[in-house]
């Protein structure tokens, strides 16, 4: 098994890189083209989500009903993919940088005190780690307080409890089946869905070796 140090891990884009400049600049600029549209959307909703007072990194690919519902309890490092509005916002929710979270994945971060007479609000939030996958159709309860780092969820999982570092868990309770042997370190996470503009332009000046 391969040993991963989170501290080590330094994420490259050169094969992205030598790709995009390999292209011809006819291909170049048609790739440009429907990267710029698909730019306009997402960084409405970026700005759309930094207004209502969460803190957004660069290269942060999220859908509009999220960001309308964004406040100061949401916290998005860098590279960041989120293809749900299904993230319960009314305690913390920090996560990462290259995180990938995919459709109809729910994530739920308050509950009620079921031993209070007044039936009180719990507020527990979540912190998502760097480099977790979590794909689609995901329930993370209020009981897990922590996704660390390079962590995967198999799709269809209830998440009831802590996921450790670089493992990957996957049932109903999720449990953890394996480890994980690598992190996705040189994939441009926001081009799964064609949100890479500001790195495709980029790619014709420098090079990310």
């Amino acid at each position: 098994m391969i040993e991963i140090n989170k501290n080590n891990v330094v994420h490259s884009y050169k094969a992205y890189s030598e790709q995009i400049r390999s292209r011809s600049k006819l291909h170049y600029l048609v790739g440009l083209l429907v990267r710029w549209k698909q730019n306009l959307k997402y960084k409405r909703a970026v700005r759309i989500a930094r207004k209502n007072g969460a803190t957004i990194g660069d290269g942060v690919i999220m859908p509009l009903k999220l960001a309308r519902k964004a406040n100061s309890n949401l916290i998005i490092g860098d590279h960041v993919s989120i293809q749900t509005d299904k993230i319960d916002l009314r305690s913390p929710v920090h996560i990462g940088s290259y995180v990938i979270i995919g459709s109809e994945t729910e994530i739920i971060t308050t509950s009620h005190n079921i031993n209070a007479p007044t039936f009180d609000v719990k507020h527990y939030g979540i912190t998502i780690e760097d480099y977790v996958w979590l794909p689609t159709k995901i329930l993370v309860l209020p009981s897990c307080r922590k996704i660390e780092f390079g962590a995967v969820v198999g799709s269809g999982s209830v998440v009831v409890k802590n996921v450790p570092c670089i493992c990957v868990v996957s049932g109903n309770p999720s449990t953890v089946i394996k480890k994980r042997e690598i992190v996705h370190s040189s994939l441009v996470v926001e081009k799964l869905l064609g949100g890479d503009f500001s790195l495709y332009k980029k790619c014709r000046k420098y090079d990310f070796t």
